[in-house]
């Protein structure tokens, strides 16, 4: 089996199967996940790894009878539910609380499409199929047909025919698969917007997932949509050959995709540039399987890092095995939420992206560039765009879909998990807080030596950095700051992290996030990307200035100390210390955050920004002229009025920013006129 030839860890050091000759590096992490049908197999899995003594025990098969139990949990389609919730955001539709209507691919009986469905009362399935029936309820009672979902989820091994006839609304029915032909009434026929009054069954499946509905949502086996210049043999799936749709004859506004494969990525484009004039979402909004079904893959891997943890607190004689049973099972909801926050972020830095599809379009060329040249990325393999095709794109002010930055935004973190594994930062004591954030509280307060000492620490520390900066952040922030400074990528995450606590970003991060269906969809987006482009300034700035973020022999906390407390005693006193005229811009801007719904002292601190990053010079001014940071800062802004400097900012603000290098471009000049002030002061 696979342990034969798998190194294993004995007490502490790395064990080389007998009998195999090794070409590679010591690799003694091998886990196997179920698929659909073998979930009941991690157990055994479990039992064969306890015979070979391999070093991960139980953790080797995630979700067995000592696990995380992910259809109880319903965490991959809670996960998937993240996704639909941010598309029908963007829509000004909340999901959780107005109705829509869905055309399913599933049955109630399954984990994904069974759990998917009842995570919103206001779910209107008026059609769905699987391998047995079709199922059709053309104007659904949401609370009944909400009811009669729940009652089918706990029957055991129940089908569509299970479903109580008379709960059905009329015209609908409940049809096998096997039936020669269907006849379809006039409300059926309405609720899938054709004409025709009867349909073999896989007509009726085509017609089902063309359906003029708001979600179609996938939770079955198959791939289901290819893109029109795709061949069906190309897919590789022949079952769904007779039924398969084209991307751009789906007539739903979003896709789901709580299974695997149900989209060929192509199949993903074509519908997310339906119609589209621009890119981004202008089509239809769709990301990619890898993104809505995560949550489960997300979940195994906190199941084994924290078996692997707990393994050696009870071989410590710490813990019985008993007791760390029973503490994995209260961690259950913890964990769950741990893994959907990868979710929410994870799709929101998506959006941010096709928030202004021109503005990243440069810097996306430049790191598939730079991703091919390091032998990280084939783009014709992942359907990413050809230099000729971003040429295209430009001209028709088109930018890369969400699927297509779906596939960056990966390849970027995989790429900057690399870097950050091979240099010294998931050794730097200040990253120890992202090991601690990544577990459940009760482990991190219970057993934080423990944690310090975890045989994946750095595996951890580095994926977690990896993926809170990027889905801050995005796709090319590293790499494009990277480029620039002719720095690494530990080197950008460190200025990111110092500039992130000294400007208090995460906070404001998270209050941007709390206006979730407060505010238009749009604006949220927008104060988002401000952020990034806040980040972004302060984070060259430091590399450009203090020697790489602290590689000169400042640790990062030495270095906020330095400057933290200036930027939040500006941001207390702005008020006295501004100009007037400063004054009254700040005040301006501050009510047109607050006139399109945002919390007056949340507009407050983000319009104050733009004043408030100068603290990263006026520190080192003030120490340089032996004088206090309010008279310095006082100087400072009374140069900037004396010489209209924050005219010049203001026709430099209106400069373009379509694409990436004109924002920089635009940022550089900016900085010049921070510079002309901080010189003169």
């Amino acid at each position: 089996g696979l342990l034969d030839i798998t190194d294993n860890i004995v007490k502490g050091a790395v064990v080389p199967p007998v009998n195999v000759v090794r070409h590679d590096e010591d690799d003694p992490y091998l886990v196997v996940g179920a698929d659909k049908g073998t979930a009941a197999f991690s157990d055994y899995a479990n039992a064969v790894s306890a015979d070979y003594g391999f070093w991960l025990g139980d953790a080797v098969a995630s979700g067995g009878s000592v696990g995380y139990d992910h259809k109880k949990m319903g965490i991959t389609a809670r996960g998937a539910w993240e996704s639909v919730k941010r598309h029908f955001r963007a829509l000004g539709v909340d999901t959780q609380s107005t109705p829509f209507t869905v055309a399913g691919i599933g049955d109630m009986s399954g984990d994904v499409f069974g759990n998917g469905m009842l995570l919103s009362e206001h779910i209107q399935l008026v059609a769905a199929f699987d391998h047995r029936h079709i199922f059709i309820d053309p104007t659904p009672d949401t609370g009944k047909s909400f009811a009669e979902r729940q009652r089918l989820f706990n029957l055991p091994r129940s089908s569509w025919d299970d479903y109580e006839k008379a709960l059905i609304s009329r015209g609908g029915g409940v049809y096998p698969r096997s039936a020669k032909s269907i006849a379809l009434s006039p409300e059926a026929r309405a609720a899938l917007g054709i004409e025709a009054e009867e349909l073999a069954p896989l007509e009726l499946l085509r017609a089902i997932l063309l359906a003029p509905v708001d979600l179609l949502y996938n939770g079955g086996i198959g791939t289901y949509i290819k893109a029109t210049y795709e061949s069906h043999a190309q897919v590789g799936d022949k079952a769904s050959d007779a039924f398969r749709v084209n991307g751009d004859e789906l007539r739903c506004k979003v896709v789901a995709e709580g299974g695997n494969l149900g989209a060929t990525q192509n199949g993903r484009i074509e519908f997310a540039r339906r119609n589209a004039s621009t890119g981004g979402h202008a089509g239809g909004r769709i990301y990619t399987d890898a993104i809505d079904n995560s949550a489960g893959v997300d979940c195994s891997d906190h199941e084994v890092n924290i078996k692997v943890l707990l393994d050696r607190v009870v071989e410590a004689g710490d813990l019985t095995l008993k007791q760390r049973n029973d503490l994995l099972a209260s961690m259950t909801d913890e964990v769950g939420l741990l893994v959907l926050s990868d979710n929410y972020y994870q799709s929101q830095a998506l959006d941010v992206a096709t928030h202004r599809p021109l503005y990243l379009l440069d810097g996306q060329q430049r790191l598939i560039q730079w991703l091919e040249r390091t032998g990280r990325l084939n783009r014709a393999i992942e359907f990413l765009p050809s230099d000729d095709e971003f040429a295209k794109r430009r001209a028709a002010k088109q930018g890369l879909t969400a699927p297509e930055g779906a596939v960056l935004l990966a390849y970027s973190k995989m790429s900057v998990y690399d870097e950050l594994l091979a240099s010294n930062l998931p050794d730097d004591p200040f990253f120890s807080r992202a090991l601690k954030a990544y577990f459940p509280k009760v482990l991190s307060e219970k057993f934080a030596a423990q944690i310090a000492a975890h045989p994946l620490k750095r595996e951890i520390i580095a994926t977690f950095v990896t993926n809170t900066v990027l889905n801050r952040t995005g796709a090319t922030f590293v790499n494009f700051i990277a480029t620039e400074a002719g720095a690494t990528a530990a080197d950008v995450i460190r200025a990111f992290t110092i500039a992130r606590e000294v400007f208090d970003l995460e906070a404001l991060w998270d209050q941007i996030d709390a206006l979730d269906m407060r505010v238009d969809a749009k604006l949220q987006l927008t104060l988002l990307s401000e952020l990034v482009a806040v980040a972004q300034r302060a984070s060259r700035w430091l590399l450009r200035l203090r020697s790489h973020a602290g590689q000169s022999g400042d640790d990062l906390p030495t270095v906020i100390a330095r400057y933290q407390p200036a930027a939040r005693e500006m941001r207390a006193n702005l008020k006295a210390w501004l100009p007037a005229s400063a004054y009254d811009s700040w005040q301006q801007a501050a009510r047109k955050l607050v006139d399109a719904g945002v919390a007056e002292a949340l507009a407050h601190s983000l319009t104050a920004l733009t004043y408030i990053i100068p603290a990263l010079d006026l520190v080192d001014l003030s120490q340089k002229a032996g004088a206090g940071l309010e008279p310095t800062a006082r100087a400072y802004f009374g140069v900037e009025e004396s010489l209209g400097l924050a005219g010049w900012r203001t026709e430099i603000n209106r400069l373009p920013t379509d694409t990436l290098w004109q924002t920089q471009a635009r940022g550089s000049a900016r900085d010049d006129v921070y510079s002309i002030a901080s010189q003169i002061t």
